[in-house]
């Protein structure tokens, strides 16, 4: 199989275990209020990430997809403010969110490398 036949199905399946590991953390927070509140906002913004991708993918135009795929990385971005009041507030410790944020800051990696590409590609 071809990198870039692999790729799409490559992040269509870690994007979609990113969301499934924000839904699990989500629902294993304390049930006070500065948990939930902080909990709801990093599971709006980690499963959008998924949700960005595959309207991504899914493009007409390189500027769509740069587009959606710039949306990618401002909701990583975001889930990574919230990952890290969660751990701030003493509410989820580092150690518990540590391959998480792994995930998260590969992701960044791999979106940027791509969208980088693309606007290159379009020059």
């Amino acid at each position: 199989m071809k990198d870039e036949e692999k790729q799409p199905q490559d992040l269509k399946v870690r994007t979609t275990g990113f969301a499934l590991r924000i839904i699990r953390l989500y629902a294993a927070l304390p049930k006070t209020t500065q948990a939930q509140v902080l909990g709801k906002q990093v599971l709006r913004s980690g499963t959008s990430v998924g949700a960005q991708y595959r309207e991504g993918h899914r493009a007409k135009s390189d500027a769509d997809v740069i587009n959606k795929f710039e949306g990618v990385l401002q909701e990583l971005d975001e889930t990574e403010y919230w990952l890290e009041l969660l751990v701030k507030s003493g509410t989820v410790s580092e150690k518990t969110l540590e391959s998480l944020i792994k995930e998260k800051n590969e992701l960044i990696s791999i979106f940027v490398t791509i969208v980088t590409n693309l606007k290159r590609k379009r020059k």
